[in-house]
């Protein structure tokens, strides 16, 4: 199979759990429809896993989008992490709940972010803003500079962006 989905056969086009891992419905919808797209159309979209969230339903959630710090520097990333611990997230403390954290992998040139890891009750809400941010090559300072409602789990992830140069810790509440 290529990168359109084509098999050995090319009017023949897999979708679906033949494909392999990752084997989630999210990925079989997702390559149905390209496969077909390309199918009647042949305008020969890439099948492309490269922002691909996935979630563990464990207490705490474990979400992840992109490349770990070890898989972006096997690539040859030269990157840099932030590392959140939940303490430092007002939903965290607002709801008793600091099990957790956010970790950030960014290239370290020009700060697009490649990764981000969180572990937490709502990782797997929190982490479809970073799926995005990899999806368009955001960076991190993109993230911070975004407005995030206060009180929200997902405000994690600017206080995780603002720890690359600040010690968040040291900031009121809604600074940036």
């Amino acid at each position: 199979m290529n990168e359109h989905l084509q098999t050995a056969n090319p009017d023949i086009y897999a979708a679906g759990d033949c494909l392999g891992d990752p084997m989630y419905v999210y990925v079989a919808a997702y390559a149905g429809g390209l496969a077909a797209e390309n199918a009647l159309s042949g305008v020969g979209k890439v099948f492309d896993l490269t922002a691909l969230p996935h979630v563990t339903f464990t207490d705490p959630q474990i979400a992840s989008v992109g490349l770990t710090e070890r898989q972006a520097r096997e690539k040859g990333l030269r990157v840099q992490t932030s590392l959140l611990p939940l303490e430092h997230v007002p939903r965290a403390l607002a709801s008793r709940n600091t099990k957790g954290l956010i970790k950030l992998v960014a290239e370290e040139e020009t700060g697009r972010l490649v990764g981000a890891h969180v572990l937490a009750a709502e990782a797997g809400e929190v982490i479809q803003e970073a799926t995005l941010a990899i999806r368009f090559g955001l960076a991190v300072q993109d993230v911070a500079d975004t407005f995030h409602p206060y009180l929200t789990m997902v405000e994690g992830l600017k206080l995780a962006a603002l720890t690359f140069k600040k010690d968040v810790s040291k900031l009121s509440c809604c600074a940036g």
